[in-house]
């Protein structure tokens, strides 16, 4: 969805707050120019305090005190978080999980198939959309707080899942225990009535067909909060939901309970919450792996519903650090930087998570840099905002592969979401923008000059086909262990590995283990630096000893070996490989090993793909897209606290932004920051960034083509 500024805001709950002080809070807000606030998606039990009685006190306030001020407002449906005389009424709200029975006080500890709790959301959503019906500057809802199935295994949702199976196989238990191998230690089902409960099965096909359907009770439950809603809301008012990822303890990767591209037809824009490490630990990945995430599931640019300011224990930035992150929202597409929260929470669970204003409430070095953010928008928004990208390089995901690894794990250090991570982080790191696409994106495969798959460990035999039709019509293909082994439900295919690919691969495998001092011979880092040279010499006295949790025996029949295991015993198989197969080229990494190694062979890639790499790697960080007016937009960041040289690479720009590192000194509270001195760069020039810095240069001319 394209908008017509930069949204820049923060979550604002006066409910919250110790004292009444919206007009303090809302002036402060203007003159840092933010525009926008979210509100209302954690107080149901504000808004009716029991059942049928109603309060909007507090919305009407903010909304009011809002509109004063020129600030729109994102209101959320109040839903993940139910009242305590809800869960008194009817207990078996609080679902039952694999865990056990739960209890009142976590949020989102409810179950979302649960009749009443659905009959109660619905009037508490339709009053809250009566209420805010008149207000124009209300410009868009959020279904609920990133949602999921939260494990219920409630008996509505287990009544729902053998519905669902009958729907899926036809009513023919017979083909069920066939897909499923439950004839396996007498899991056989015989008659529907006898479905045992989910939570004992040690079947991982029917176990992950239970997480695939507990992703698609997401999935419906948002669609039906977007019909609802969607009854209420104006043409130009958006729904959105603010999605998150694999949470450990910052944005880690892939949502494992949400397939986020089918919950997204329901919205007219995906938004997402973005947490990482800061201060000394700010790499600036989380943002580029979340964004580009994000970018996915509409295929266009998306908001950022949730960031942190201060944000939790250990995150507090250095100076600069905050514009600095801001900037590398918008250039991995981004139209929006909100901040959870405005005012940190003077008790409960999350009071030392902390928002842009400490417990005092007062002004503070982070407002004052969010003020100087504000005003780089407010200048230079119309040149940033609806950045489109077009990345040379894709990785294709998929939640059943996910799930796949979960049933049969490699390593307890890593998962499916380690080794997305292995493959994306290498990428970040060489400056090669990327996308994302789910395994079912089959028709967008062609777009791209390099293919990635990490761990594809299920794969439909429509996905196979278009792999191998991508290679042989000229494209790059990139595939770790693990990849086509099963189909979408687990069941390991029964021809050779990888399924119906040997011959894209021009390898097989039929071994594997896990590697004990084992190295790779190879030539891969000297040949491969600064060249297209990739060449493999088993005579190599390379030695690296960098395998690590997993390989396997990789046989070549038509591939060239890239390297070998360096074993006493392993030392003939191959661990990497690459095949050239119709017009193009098919690489197939099979163990898992230093990432400096995988940036070599992903150099070594890119550049037979044709893809041009850049001079510069981590943590000089480079993002470019075009705007608005046919302009390239591109952006140079250093993660780094010494100052970086850059080369810049592109048609002759204008600086739009220096985005030197403010000191505290530099500005007061009451100081407005001077436009920087516009300067012109060319192709060759060198860039000086001081430590976390960027700078963002404009095109002068439209980029065609």
């Amino acid at each position: 969805m394209k908008t017509d500024k930069i949204l820049f805001g923060a979550a604002y709950y006066d409910e919250y707050l110790p004292y009444d002080r919206i007009e303090t809070d809302m002036e402060m807000m203007e003159r840092a120019k933010i525009n926008v606030i979210r509100i209302a998606e954690s107080t149901w039990s504000t808004w009716e305090p029991q059942e049928g009685v109603f309060d909007f006190t507090h919305l009407h306030r903010m909304l009011k005190a809002a509109k004063k001020h020129g600030i729109s407002v994102i209101v959320g449906t109040p839903s993940y978080a139910i009242p305590t005389w809800l869960a008194a009424k009817y207990p078996d709200i609080i679902t039952e999980t694999h865990a056990g029975k739960g209890r009142y006080g976590h949020r989102q500890n409810m179950d979302i198939t649960h009749p009443m709790y659905l009959k109660h959301v619905e009037i508490i959503i339709r009053k809250l959309m009566e209420e805010v019906s008149d207000y124009d500057n209300v410009i868009g809802f959020q279904l609920d707080n990133e949602t999921k199935a939260y494990d219920t295994c409630s008996k509505y949702a287990q009544a729902g899942f053998v519905q669902y199976l009958k729907d899926v196989f036809d009513n023919d238990l017979d083909k069920l225990n066939d897909e499923f191998g439950l004839d396996y230690w007498s899991n056989r089902i015989n008659a529907w009535e006898d479905f045992p409960d989910i939570r004992g099965t040690i079947n991982g096909s029917l176990g992950a067909e239970y997480q695939k359907y507990q992703r698609k009770l997401v999935t419906d439950f948002l669609a039906w909060q977007s019909k609802i809603v969607g009854e209420y809301a104006r043409p130009s008012q958006f729904i959105t939901q603010n999605f998150d990822y694999e949470w450990r303890d910052i944005s880690y990767g892939l949502q494992p309970e949400v397939n986020q591209w089918e919950a997204g037809r329901a919205l007219d824009v995906a938004g997402f919450d973005i947490y990482h490490p800061s201060a000394q630990d700010l790499t600036g990945v989380e943002i580029s792996l979340g964004g580009t995430i994000a970018r996915s599931v509409k295929k266009e640019n998306y908001l950022i519903l949730e960031t942190e300011a201060q944000g939790n224990f250990g995150w507090l930035p250095y100076p600069g650090q905050l514009r600095l992150q801001a900037f590398s929202h918008l250039a991995s597409g981004s139209n929006s930087v909100m901040y959870w929260h405005w005012h940190s929470i003077h008790n409960a669970i999350e009071s030392y998570w902390k928002g842009i204003l400490s417990h005092n409430l007062r002004e503070n070095t982070v407002y004052h840099e969010i003020c100087r953010i504000g005003n780089d928008f407010d200048l230079y928004g119309q040149h940033l905002k609806n950045l489109k990208k077009s990345p040379q390089v894709a990785i294709v995901l998929s939640h059943e592969s996910l799930n796949g690894l979960q049933w049969f794990p490699i390593h307890n250090e890593l998962n499916y979401n380690d080794i997305l991570r292995w493959i994306h982080d290498a990428l970040y790191q060489l400056n090669i923008e990327c996308d994302i696409l789910n395994a079912e994106d089959v028709d967008l495969f062609s777009r791209y000059k390099v293919l990635i798959t990490p761990a594809l460990y299920s794969v439909s035999d429509t996905t196979v086909s278009a792999l191998d039709t991508y290679v042989r019509n000229g494209g790059h293909l990139i595939s770790t262990f693990k990849t086509a082994v099963s189909d979408s439900m687990l069941k390991i295919y029964s021809d050779d590995l990888p399924h119906k690919m040997t011959h894209v691969f021009g390898m097989t495998y039929d071994q594997f283990t896990n590697p004990v001092n084992v190295g790779l011979k190879d030539e891969i880092s000297p040949q491969s630096t600064g060249s297209n040279n990739f060449v493999s010499d088993k005579t190599a006295k390379n030695s690296i000893n960098t395998v690590n949790y997993w390989m396997e025996l990789l046989i070549p029949s038509t591939a060239e070996t890239l390297a070998y295991y360096d074993h006493p015993y392993r030392g003939e198989y191959s661990a990497v490989t690459c095949n050239r197969y119709g017009s193009g080229r098919a690489f197939y990494i099979g163990c898992y090993f230093e990432q400096s190694l995988l940036k070599d062979l992903l150099r070594h890639v890119c550049i037979g793909a044709g893809i041009e790499m850049p001079e510069s790697e981590y943590p000089v960080i480079i993002k470019r897209g075009i705007n608005d007016f046919g302009r390239e937009i591109v952006y140079y960041f250093n993660y780094s606290d010494d100052v970086r040289e850059a080369v810049y690479r592109g048609k002759n720009a204008a600086v739009l932004i220096n985005g030197s590192r403010m000191e505290q000194s530099e500005m007061n509270q009451s100081e407005t920051p001077q436009t920087e001195k516009i300067t012109e760069l060319k192709d060759g020039d060198i860039i000086k960034l001081e430590g976390w810095s960027f700078m963002v240069m404009e095109s002068r001319d439209c980029i065609t083509g």
